[in-house]
């Protein structure tokens, strides 16, 4: 690493840094923010944010940038679908504008939230470095307070370049979209506030209690009031340096996809008062089998990209709704967010619409393996994906990560992580999307061990060509754990028609539709099934004219407006088996 940069990764905001925000006052910092491409990195060798304008005698300085006069652009958003000349770009990107700030009371704190930068955001203020954060998905907090005057120059770096120690490395299957593209907020908290606040039926207990944690700042102890009104509920939790927690009766109505009942449920600790809606539900492995609220439920599911044609990752939330819409209509009760964090408004959106989700981390195919700082970004990121959104009853599975080979590195690094989860939450199964043992033709992974679920991604019929693969693969296969097939499919070019062997066309994707479900069926392991994918995105790695730069194996078009046959293959097996 240049010395330049050294200093630049100093003060990151960390899972241990996020602050509770969920119905908190914000003041956002969305809109029209001046930019530059910053290709060399010169904003950090030159200092720019020092504005050095004149030398120690007064007489002007000539300088390489022009904060103001630099052209608008509007936040949140991906910078590729700005303007086309940015559509490759990879590297650095500064932004800034300006804000007045009024201090309302003694004691308060100021907090700077940004929902997902990708990848390294780096924010200064008042010619002041704040400090940085790495991962392109989840949110981080700053507490910005004493960098703080009347009016207030903020400048945020964004650096999307791919790299090998990143988690993911620098080779995807997915377009490496840049900028800030969720809300940039700022919330005010008093000194002593609640930092985190996990509330979620309590396993094994006949769904007749609660278990709520709350961690507070300063080191506090005392007493917080927690609140359902709906379900008569006030609960005193004892607070002891920092942090307290409860387990007491109650009886909820269970959140379901088909009854998603969410409560409004406050806490107030300190002068400090939060708030939540919330859904209580039990997801529990019994046997071989995935049960929700005491019942075994086969997920209905499909994968899905965070991306739209238009605004890239920056989805609007009528897309996000669009999307749920569209699983529904296919008779989903399960989506599939890979291979990262999607934003928290699709939890709190599937909340409300009753969508079951699996949320997953992009430690994704051949990351290094055998690198502490690799693993310690990877760890930091799932942290802050279960703390952004324990608090959901729609998510029901945590995933550490997809097609990784079967290597001692990568089983310690993965194991580590699948006991990470499994230390913060206790309410949910984890799993990882694994790879077909190739030798044996067989389900089989070392890291099974460690993880709830077996997710396993096939292309029978695609990149394996030869159909009796397929249920040999199943009869070799003895996994004592329930199986979700988190990916299988095939390519077709929307509109382009052939026959069932012409690769790329609609009759061969639909053919390898019918074929898997076939096999799939009547494998009694088999708990659920997430086919890849929804609709079609971007990709660099797809050059062929039946792909154009995007992966075409969606049911649907880029643009959602066409829905190819193998949607309809796939929404009649579901909508035959969704009620038995």
């Amino acid at each position: 690493m240049e010395s330049i940069y050294r200093e630049y990764f100093k003060r990151p905001a960390t899972a241990e840094t996020m602050i509770f925000d969920r119905s908190r006052k914000k003041e956002s910092l969305n809109g029209h923010w001046h930019y530059a491409v910053d290709q060399y990195d010169t904003f950090l060798r030159q200092k720019w944010f020092n504005e050095y304008y004149y030398d120690e005698r007064g007489n002007t300085l000539p300088v390489d940038f022009s904060f103001d006069e630099w052209e608008l652009m509007t936040l949140p958003c991906c910078w590729n679908t700005v303007d086309r000349m940015y559509m490759l770009y990879e590297g650095s990107m500064v932004y800034t504008r300006k804000f007045i700030y009024e201090k309302q009371s003694s004691d308060e704190r100021m907090i700077l939230r940004i929902g997902a930068a990708n990848y390294i955001c780096r924010v200064f203020i008042n010619k002041k470095y704040v400090g940085m954060h790495r991962g392109g998905s989840t949110p981080c907090c700053f507490d910005i307070t004493d960098y703080l005057e009347h009016d207030n120059r903020i400048i945020l770096q964004v650096d999307n370049t791919r790299r090998s120690g990143q988690v993911p490395m620098e080779n995807t299957d997915w377009f490496n979209y840049g900028g800030i593209y969720r809300d940039i907020d700022l919330f005010r908290v008093p000194k002593v506030h609640v930092k985190d606040f996990k509330i979620a039926l309590e396993p094994d207990s006949c769904f007749r209690k609660i278990r709520a944690n709350i961690s507070v700042s300063e080191n506090y102890s005392g007493t917080a009031l927690l609140t359902i009104n709906e379900l008569g509920i006030s609960q005193n939790i004892e607070v002891s340096k920092g942090s307290g927690e409860i387990v007491f009766e109650a009886e909820p109505k269970l959140w379901s996809p088909e009854a998603p009942k969410l409560y409004d449920v406050s806490l107030e600790c300190a002068g400090d008062k939060v708030s939540d809606r919330v859904g209580f539900r039990e997801i529990r492995i019994n046997g071989m089998d995935i049960v929700l609220n005491g019942k075994p439920i086969f997920l209905r599911g499909i994968s899905c990209h965070e991306e739209s044609a238009e605004h890239g990752k920056a989805l609007t939330d009528e897309e996000r709704l669009e999307n749920i819409r569209i699983a529904k209509e296919l008779g989903c009760n399960f989506m599939r967010a890979a291979h990262y964090p999607h934003s928290e408004r699709l939890a709190q959106l599937a909340d409300e619409a009753g969508m079951l989700l699996w949320e997953e981390i992009p430690v994704y195919w051949g990351i290094r393996f055998n690198s502490e700082d690799t693993y310690n970004d990877a760890e930091n990121q799932l942290k802050e994906l279960i703390n952004r959104d324990y608090n959901r009853a729609s998510v029901i599975i945590w995933s550490v990560g997809n097609e990784n080979p079967d290597t001692d590195d990568r089983l310690s690094f993965m194991s580590r992580l699948a006991e990470c989860a499994h230390s913060i939450d206790k309410t949910r199964p984890v799993s990882a999307a694994c790879l077909v043992n190739t030798e044996k033709n067989a389900i089989e992974d070392r890291l099974e061990q460690y993880l709830d679920i077996i997710g396993l991604n096939e292309y029978c019929g695609w990149y394996t060509a030869e159909w009796q693969m397929l249920p040999e693969l199943f009869e070799n296969s003895d996994p004592q754990k329930p199986v979700i097939i988190t990916e299988f499919g095939a390519d077709a070019y929307a509109g382009l028609r052939g026959t069932i062997t012409d690769k790329g066309t609609e009759d061969c994707q639909a053919y390898v539709y019918e074929r898997q479900i076939e096999n799939i069926r009547e494998i009694p392991y088999i708990k659920g099934m997430t086919p890849w994918i929804l609709y079609d995105f971007r990709c660099p790695r797809r050059t062929s004219v039946n792909q154009k730069y995007y992966n075409t194996k969606g049911l649907l078009s880029a643009d959602k407006k066409y829905r190819k046959p193998a949607f309809y293959v796939l929404r009649d097996f579901y909508n035959l088996i969704k009620d038995k």
